[in-house]
């Protein structure tokens, strides 16, 4: 049986933190898409992907928050490959742009991890 805080068939536990499990993980040829990624456990997860050598699309509301993030990982992994588009899963008239630009950007998608906590309420 599994118990908070003990180490599951993974060898990880509630208490491993992502530099941890990504440990030896090289994404340089991997892209991700990361909503929410202007604030909380989306600016963790995507400085963690930016730190194993992931291009990190920031999809988020405020543009301007997600640049302030990007400079801030920057600061930390100056070779970070990092881009902001701006995303409102609550439009799809933006949904449909954000999909519409990034198809033209003709980066592939290996992982796309969503996000919602800022809009459920």
């Amino acid at each position: 049986m599994w118990f908070f805080g003990s180490k599951g068939p993974s060898g990880f536990s509630s208490s491993s933190t992502a530099e941890k499990v990504t440990q030896g993980i090289d994404g340089s040829a991997l892209t991700a898409i990361v909503t929410g990624a202007s604030s909380g456990i989306g600016v963790e997860t995507t400085r963690v992907l930016a730190w194993r050598g992931v291009l990190v699309v920031m999809a988020v509301r405020n543009v301007d928050a997600g640049r302030n993030v990007k400079e801030a990982i920057l600061k930390e992994i100056p070779g970070a490959k990092i881009d902001v588009m701006e995303l409102d899963l609550s439009s799809m008239a933006s949904i449909r742009k954000f999909a519409s630009q990034y198809q033209s950007s003709n980066l592939p998608l290996n992982l796309l991890i969503n996000y919602l906590g800022s809009y459920i309420s």
